[in-house]
């Protein structure tokens, strides 16, 4: 994972990224077309229940004290599609239907007095991003899959490098049930698990995966990931597994890089 660095000189031609997951929002100045984040990045808890409107108005107060940027990248935990939210599993009903872009932009255009152009993303599609340009996927071709385990399963498909968007595979059916109601990260902690426990389940729903989508290679995100040793003996794809190289930052990174090859003026479609 790059460590933050101090590059103040181009402050105005940096990109913010912003991740908002299940629990919290993350978010950090990055260098565009590098993949390095500048300066502190920071860390806000969901309120909770996290309606749209005091989730919102926090990114915005925290992020615009963090200095001047060219544009902004967004990412939320559900199936995004021209700026608006379509589902919201982990964050509840208020946010379906929202336009997320026209609501951030706006805030935006307030506390910095000018408009600067917002481009909104599938979280795990932004955190897959990051990894094919610049981690731990950078150079594969084929199938890739970048699956992020956190309060949720996120996931991001690839073809040759060009990213199919939305596939929210974190909700597949596996024994009559949602895969991340059992295998994603959240359930280690909730339910006192040993890694091999956890480990196994994270296993049954890869393979299941792979079934459905033969990928050669898997890339495993979120902040489990730099715990990658400890639960990786007790995966068994055919596909090689391999820990995101961003790890928690992915989502950041992505977004900004999103942000950055997007043209404000039209739908986004995320490609790297």
């Amino acid at each position: 994972m790059n460590e933050p660095h101090d590059n103040s000189e181009t402050a105005g031609d940096l990109v913010l990224g912003v991740d908002i997951g299940g629990s919290s929002v993350k978010a950090g100045r990055v260098v565009p077309g590098e993949g390095e984040l500048v300066g502190t990045r920071v860390r806000m808890e969901l309120p909770r229940p996290p309606r749209p409107a005091p989730v919102l108005d926090m990114i915005v107060e925290t992020c615009a004290r963090e200095g001047p940027v060219s544009r902004v990248g967004c990412t939320f935990p559900g199936v995004v599609e021209r700026g608006r939210v379509r589902t919201a599993v982990n964050m509840g009903p208020e946010w379906t239907g929202l336009d997320l872009r026209a609501e951030l932009q706006k805030r935006f255009a307030a506390a910095w007095g000018h408009e600067v152009p917002v481009v909104t993303v599938n979280d795990a599609d932004a955190a897959g991003v990051a990894e094919v340009r610049w981690g731990a996927a950078r150079g594969a071709t084929g199938v890739v899959l970048a699956v992020t385990l956190g309060t949720g399963i996120g996931s991001a498909l690839f073809i040759d490098g060009i990213l199919v968007p939305n596939t929210e595979l974190g909700h597949i059916e596996i024994g009559g049930r949602d895969a991340e109601t059992f295998a994603a990260a959240r359930w280690r902690v909730e339910e006192d698990l040993t890694w091999e426990e956890w480990g196994s389940r994270v296993d049954r729903y890869l393979r299941r995966l792979e079934a459905l989508i033969p990928a050669g290679l898997i890339v495993v995100g979120g902040g489990v990931s730099q715990d990658f040793a400890l639960f990786a003996p007790y995966l068994h794809p055919r596909a090689s597994v391999v820990p995101a190289r961003f790890r928690n930052d992915a989502g950041i990174v992505g977004a900004a890089a999103v942000a950055s090859a997007a043209d404000p003026g039209r739908p986004t479609r995320p490609t790297i």
